[in-house]
């Protein structure tokens, strides 16, 4: 009798909730359970009743609401389980409430919609994988599917993507942009929504097109001068989702950012847009594997400790600390491998 007890624990913990109960005991660092603790309960103060979150000046909601929801899901939570799920639930709502006819998901008043969009389709995705409510996952599947449509329709006839669609834009493209639409599109691909091959074809030729000699990426097509570290890291993170790890692009890529990328610097870096520059770039030596991973990790953890404040936000930088406190929230979550999204 013993030794069936023995083994039906076993049959549990090797169970669907074996790798959660793993990653919570993989997280040791009391420092850094402390500060999720109080970075995640700022970003549930700051949901709005209405389910979303908003930087300075109550701009970009779209884009706020999937990040900020995104950080609660990558602590465990889903719509239905979990410390966080009323309010990831509230995001999924707004979310879904903010799908246009086109398939935007977002409103054509903000300049800059195709981030929020991006962003939407990664988180939504996330959720739906997980999600547990038919009536909701029917809703996600229909929304997603029209949001892939969009996003194909939106980019340019280079392969990019712009602050608004081709069409809105006068076929204006840039770097950060694309990366952002390229991984919302493979995140709904790996969730099983269908999405053209073609269209991650041509946006992994963009950035390609958009690099320089010494490995680093423009922020634009066509433009002159240097490469951009926060663009840079962004599309290796986007290269990795894509499938492309050992090309010799990437492999440029991923040299230019180890010499222009590292944490341990101090937020006020010689390059702008720190917190997202790490924010891809964590991705990228998350999937580096457990060695490089763990050099990475114990610098960009030192920095992000001491930098906290007292209320679990992140204060730098001007879009706002809903911004900067859901990527930061997110970067100390990558080992708990919650979201496929993210995982080696």
């Amino acid at each position: 009798m013993r030794w069936f007890t023995v083994l039906l624990l076993s049959a549990i913990l090797v169970g669907p909730g074996a790798s959660r109960l793993e990653a919570a005991r993989k997280q040791k660092d009391p420092n850094v359970i402390r500060a999720l603790s109080k970075a995640l309960e700022y970003l549930k103060r700051e949901q709005r009743r209405q389910g979303y979150w908003e930087a300075r000046g109550g701009q970009y909601r779209v884009a706020m609401t999937a990040l900020a929801a995104n950080a609660l899901l990558a602590e465990g939570s889903t719509t239905t389980t979990g410390k966080y799920r009323d309010e990831v639930a509230q995001a999924v709502d707004f979310l879904v409430g903010q799908s246009r006819s086109n398939g935007l998901i977002g409103y054509k008043s903000d300049y800059r919609y195709t981030y929020g969009h991006g962003f939407s389709m990664l988180f939504l995705s996330q959720v739906y994988g997980e999600e547990e409510d038919k009536k909701r996952r029917g809703d996600l599947k229909k929304v997603l599917v029209k949001a892939v449509d969009f996003s194909a329709k939106a980019q340019t006839t280079r392969g990019g993507w712009g602050y608004i669609s081709a069409k809105d834009g006068n076929d204006f493209d840039e770097g950060s942009t694309c990366i952002t639409q390229v991984q919302g599109l493979r995140a709904c691909r790996n969730a099983g929504i269908p999405v053209p091959k073609e269209i991650i074809d041509r946006a992994q030729k963009y950035i390609r097109d958009c690099m320089t000699p010494d490995g680093g990426i423009r922020y634009r097509f066509g433009q002159s001068g240097g490469a951009r570290p926060p663009i840079t890291a962004a599309a290796v993170a986007c290269m990795f989702n894509s499938g492309e790890y050992k090309t010799d692009q990437v492999k440029k890529m991923m040299t230019y950012c180890e010499k222009n990328v590292w944490p341990g610097r101090g937020v006020t870096s010689r390059f702008g847009h720190w917190h997202y520059t790490h924010y891809y770039f964590s991705q990228v030596m998350y999937r580096m594997g457990e060695e490089k991973w763990a050099k990475y990790y114990g610098e960009i953890k030192k920095q992000l400790l001491r930098t906290q404040s007292s209320s679990g936000a992140w204060l730098e930088g001007y879009i706002g600390p809903v911004y900067t406190t859901s990527i930061n929230a997110t970067i100390l979550q990558l080992e708990n491998g919650f979201l496929p999204i993210y995982q080696r």
